[in-house]
């Protein structure tokens, strides 16, 4: 993209040059005029060529909503009874899974109904 505009921005400048220098022939004041417009012009896309976008940092925030009191339980295995650490919980789709870390028993978590 900034190739195109500095081709184009080198015709412009070229054709401003051309009106400034053929001013020497009628209607100088017009020419000179068109010609200093060209190569303002070319100026100005060159600038904006050469400017760098501004970066943007987008930050998501999610907020979790819960319909009842919640209180932090110790998990412990259903085979062995062995207490489970974070490394043993995976979420994968929506469902919690279990791994035991101590007997390699692997499940489902699935939660009662509240009624």
């Amino acid at each position: 993209m900034k190739f195109v505009v500095y081709v184009l921005s080198t015709l412009l400048g070229v054709l401003g040059l051309v009106f400034i220098v053929g001013a020497g022939e009628g209607n100088a004041i017009v020419r000179i005029v068109i010609g200093i417009l060209c190569l303002g012009a070319a100026i100005v896309m060159v600038f904006l060529a050469k400017m760098k976008p501004s970066e943007t940092t987008h930050i998501q925030q999610m907020e979790l909503n819960l319909s009842g009191d919640v209180s932090l339980e110790q998990l412990s295995c259903k085979q062995c009874g062995a207490s489970l650490s974070e490394k043993s919980v995976n979420v994968a789709a929506g469902t919690v899974f279990v791994n035991c870390e101590h007997c390699g028993t692997q499940y489902q978590i699935e939660e009662a109904p509240k009624w």
